[in-house]
């Protein structure tokens, strides 16, 4: 396939453009996992490390996703077949996807703790503040969308992105917070952990929803 066919596939197939999308997060997500690794370990950082498992969990619930359908796509079943196998993967993703969400109160309470390193000046933390919101913008819409498609596992993978997106928020929350503060560790703690328990409540909510609605349609 060469690239104009391939860009136009992309456009006008809502799966397969998800399915790139999501490939291409994966490989992001697998990156600052590691970075987040490195951290934990040169700087002895309970949160960076923490923040490294989350996102390792996340990089192998989004692989398998992609990697179940791909095997699906591969082996020409039956659309009766081919659903009956992705209403299974999309539960046993899912169940994953709250089990992690729910475990990650553990790295939002050492952010109200202000136990987050932060190493960077003001315009870094703009640049990533412009890159979070339209994360976060790009992953509503597409969350808005989701219902183009029939395949439970583009439902999924859009829902994993708005929660990889408004994990970002919190973080990104956290970080402006200190650099704008210079490390104040009494300064605005009360807005933190309000903030950042609706972020996590909404996260953990969304995850409930989806395995409830697999549960619902298998």
């Amino acid at each position: 396939m060469d690239w104009k066919a391939f860009l136009s596939l992309w456009r006008s197939d809502y799966d397969v453009k998800t399915f790139l999308n999501s490939l291409g997060s994966l490989l992001i997500t697998t990156v600052f996992a590691l970075y987040n690794g490195f951290l934990g370990l040169a700087n002895s950082s309970v949160w960076h490390g923490s923040i490294c498992v989350y996102y390792i969990l996340l990089v192998l619930v989004r692989g398998t996703v992609i990697f179940s359908e791909s095997r699906i796509r591969r082996a020409r079943l039956t659309d009766e077949s081919a659903s009956g196998r992705r209403s299974r993967a999309y539960i046993a993703a899912a169940v994953c996807m709250l089990a992690i969400n729910l475990a990650m109160i553990g790295p939002i309470i050492l952010m109200v703790k202000q136990e987050k390193p932060v190493n960077m000046t003001m315009i870094p933390a703009i640049a990533m503040a412009a890159y979070t919101f339209y994360k976060l913008t790009m992953a509503a819409i597409n969350l808005r969308t989701r219902k183009k498609s029939v395949n439970c596992l583009v439902r999924l993978l859009r829902s994993i992105n708005f929660i990889d997106a408004l994990l970002s928020v919190a973080a990104l929350q956290n970080t402006l917070i200190m650099v704008g503060t210079k490390g104040d560790k009494l300064t605005l703690v009360p807005l933190t952990a309000v903030t950042s328990a609706a972020i996590w409540v909404i996260v953990v909510a969304i995850s409930a929803i989806d395995l409830i609605y697999g549960i619902k349609k298998h």
